[in-house]
């Protein structure tokens, strides 16, 4: 069993969490590999070391994050291309989308002994058309059209499978899996959606009207949005907070069901709603 560990190397708890699963892993008989950025930081740990992130998926039999909820969603983008599975470790503040806590990490060997759960979660495919190309990005969590640097309301056309059906001033709209429901989409005043459901959540951000509400589309719609943008002002693509693109008043975005999908594992049966009220109470603590 290949096991991939990938860590935040910015936290000094990930990097002694990580330490302790790669000598549990390798003590039941697991090859642990790990990528490029990690082979100075754990080179006596005994563990191998990929060329790039992309290998190291390739090679994996399974992947384990140790970080936040961050190096969850920048992994997971790779994990799905290979159809890797993968299962977070949260040190971080809140990990909603973690499934073992730091004090929990033993509970991970029961991956090489077949013990534990799978859930398929949807991702979306967005499309930029950008001057006659077409450029595609993998979302995990969310895709969001906003204004730049200035703040100032920006007219946004969204469509429906090709059809104009609404048109909203606001700082911007938000598209999200039902996974990232929990993240922006949730300080935006959306609802919160059970990580197993199938269908595309749209909540404008900041709207300039009372009457604005999210909005729950099928799992097989296209929906398309154009921006009309006042004088100074500039409009952005962020896709999971990790690619920023500009956007221009002649180009359209297009946010679609991915043809990939996320593979989230569980070493315990969780009840998501428990776990949530949980991890909110935590961050009101905090």
């Amino acid at each position: 069993m290949r096991i991939a560990i990938v860590v935040n190397l910015t936290k000094k708890k990930a990097i002694r969490c990580a330490a302790q699963i790669i000598a549990d892993m390798q003590d039941a008989g697991a090859e642990v590999l790990m990528p490029p950025d990690c082979a100075e930081r754990f080179a006596n740990s005994g563990a191998a070391f990929s060329d790039s992130l992309e290998q190291l998926f390739e090679l994996a039999d399974m992947a384990v994050t140790v970080g936040g909820d961050g190096t969850i969603i920048h992994a997971a983008k790779y994990a799905a291309c290979t159809d890797t599975p993968l299962i977070g470790v949260n040190v971080g503040r809140l990990g909603f989308a973690a499934d073992v806590e730091m004090d929990e990490i033993g509970d991970l060997k029961n991956l090489l002994s077949g013990s534990y759960y799978t859930e398929q979660r949807l991702l979306l495919d967005v499309t930029v058309q950008k001057a006659g190309e077409e450029k595609h990005f993998l979302a995990v969590n969310d895709a969001v059209v906003t204004h730049g640097t200035l703040s100032k309301i920006v007219d946004f056309t969204l469509f429906l499978n090709g059809e104009e059906i609404s048109r909203y001033r606001a700082d911007g709209l938000l598209f999200s899996t039902p996974t990232g429901s929990t993240a922006y989409s949730l300080s935006a005043g959306g609802p919160i959606l059970a990580p197993q459901m199938e269908c595309i959540l749209m909540t404008p951000v900041c709207p300039h009207s009372l009457f604005s509400r999210s909005v729950l589309f099928d799992v097989d719609s296209e929906l398309g949005v154009t921006v009309k943008i006042p004088p100074g002002c500039g409009c952005v693509l962020s896709i999971d907070g990790e690619i920023n693109i500009n956007i221009a008043e002649q180009d359209v975005v297009k946010v679609r069901r991915s043809r990939q999908h996320l593979t989230l594992l569980s070493v315990k049966k969780r009840n998501f709603y428990r776990k949530l009220n949980e991890k909110l109470k935590e961050r009101e603590l905090r």
